[in-house]
């Protein structure tokens, strides 16, 4: 988002250390009374001066309190999208805090919290793009967003598939390795395949995005969509390949399921 709406001197700012993932960012748009409904946020920011003052929190956000960069969209102007803009925030910014760190069902290797903003002081210069822009620039954010989110379940399927393959040809049932018996290698065939159709389609999307393409948006949203059902079933069907040692901790599909 930096890198397609930011200045030059915005890029050269930020970019280095974020590219090089010497710093990390977070995408600040859902609030506590605005989740799907993303052009009713209610955090407001005013520019007095040299800089904007923030007022309202942020919730949900991934990476909250570990992150040294927080893409923060706010009320800028009128009621609805035209009225958004977004603001680059360091972690440091005068007034920003976090909340607790959520606790949650599953996804612990990522923190979660809410960010908060109590006349939080950023330079006008961290403004990203123009007043009014922040809705757009948010929506594009997410294009990039779906397409990171399949890409982590193909990993986390991979993942499981490889583990799955490598218990079946240790593991012995009547004599025999799980992987001679005709129904495990249906199932992992079926998963190896369902799994390399999702690939082509996060693949095919990240390159349309690549290339501004205008359908990139929707190939993105229906790879996300794909891949993650994908993700999910290769997940469960590995579990059921790994019998009851699939629910202990001591092996890994535990986990990724």
């Amino acid at each position: 988002m930096i890198d397609t709406f930011g200045t030059d001197a915005q890029r050269h700012q930020w970019l280095p250390d974020l590219v090089t993932m010497k710093t990390f960012g977070s995408y600040c748009l859902t609030e506590p009374g605005s989740g799907s409904d993303a052009a009713s946020l209610s955090t407001r920011a005013v520019r007095k001066g040299d800089e904007y003052i923030l007022n309202g929190s942020k919730a949900f956000i991934s990476g909250g309190g570990h992150s040294d960069v927080y893409l923060v969209m706010a009320r800028t102007g009128v009621e609805g999208p035209r009225g958004i803009s977004c603001f680059i925030v360091p972690k440091d910014a005068p007034g920003l805090s976090f909340g607790a760190q959520e606790r949650k069902l599953g996804w612990n290797s990522q923190p979660t919290c809410a960010v908060i903003m109590e006349d939080c002081r950023v330079p006008a210069a961290n403004l990203l793009g123009a007043e009014g822009q922040g809705f757009t620039i948010a929506m594009k954010g997410l294009d990039g967003g779906r397409i990171n989110i399949g890409t982590t379940a193909l990993g986390g399927a991979q993942a499981c598939l490889n583990a799955a393959i490598d218990h079946a040809k240790v593991r012995k049932q009547f004599g025999h390795s799980l992987s001679n018996f005709q129904n495990i290698q249906f199932t992992l065939a079926d998963l190896t395949t369902e799994l390399q159709a999702a690939r082509l389609m996060v693949q095919q999307a990240a390159h349309m995005l690549d290339a501004k393409d205008p359908r990139a948006t929707m190939h993105a949203a229906m790879a996300k969509r794909f891949a993650t059902d994908a993700g999910f079933n290769i997940c469960n069907q590995a579990l059921q390949i790994f019998g009851g040692y699939g629910y202990l901790k001591d092996y890994p599909i535990e986990r990724l399921d």
